[in-house]
């Protein structure tokens, strides 16, 4: 654990350091709309929540199927034991398992075949005990594979998520062998002690739920609270494509 909160330390420190790689747009609860600024150089930190749209039609299909329209992956930014950031996502782009990632290559990846990609800035750090404790647990989770059956079930009635069912089913469940990546993410900072782990529906919390901090399951809208913790969600632009006119400074 010692190890894990000296990396969580080299991280912040590092994080303190404003980016030019890359900028969040103007905060906002819209996957419709286009970045908007004023434009802000964007330093990742642990805890942030990664999220984005996906081109594949019959991917869209079924998330909107499941009541998950507009947003398809979400992961997370987590300081890795050698001190540098990594971003955990189950089932990143068409891969099949877990995979833990360098950000900004894996955010400009999306860009750069049409998808959007929004961050959920962490409005106060972690604390060094759970910043540890998530370095702990999605380092465990690495190349665990995807939860392709569960993930399939999310589309029929037999998914935990439900208007009854989620007030007893769909808790926490620690060290799964698979994972699905909205599910991972929750169950991330359930370990972390971010979330609480008695209200907690990791298996029953969609991409949707992460970027809006709503839910149309009445469970779930009822105890997921990303207010008090996490920004809206901002449009993440490369440096690369910035628009024309010049980015705020930096509030960080």
């Amino acid at each position: 654990m010692s190890l894990a909160i000296l990396a969580v330390v080299g991280a912040w420190t590092a994080a303190g350091v404003p980016s030019t790689d890359a900028y969040l747009g103007l905060p906002e609860y819209s996957f419709q709309s286009d970045a908007r600024g004023p434009f802000t150089p964007y330093s990742p930190q642990p805890g942030d929540i990664f999220l984005a749209t996906d081109q594949r039609l019959w991917f869209r299909m079924g998330h909107t199927i499941a009541g998950a329209k507009g947003i398809h992956h979400s992961g997370l930014i987590f300081a890795k034991p050698d001190g540098t950031l990594g971003l955990i996502e189950a089932g990143p782009f068409k891969k099949m398992d877990v995979n833990i990632m360098v950000p900004h290559e894996h955010m400009s990846k999306h860009v750069a075949v049409g998808d959007s990609v929004w961050i959920r800035r962490r409005r106060t750090p972690l604390t060094p005990e759970q910043s540890a404790r998530l370095t702990e647990f999605a380092m465990r989770q690495d190349r665990k594979p995807f939860a392709v059956a569960r993930w399939l079930v999310q589309v029929t009635p037999l998914r935990v998520r439900g208007p009854f069912r989620t007030y007893f089913v769909g808790k926490p469940n620690g060290d799964r062998p698979r994972w699905w990546c909205s599910e991972l993410v929750t169950e991330c900072f359930v370990h972390a002690g971010v979330f609480d782990a008695e209200t907690s529906r990791p298996a029953a919390t969609y991409p949707s739920d992460l970027f809006f901090g709503k839910s149309y399951n009445l469970y779930v809208n009822s105890h997921l609270d990303l207010e008090p913790g996490w920004d809206p969600p901002a449009r993440w632009i490369p440096a690369s494509v910035m628009p024309s006119f010049p980015p705020a400074p930096s509030s960080n």
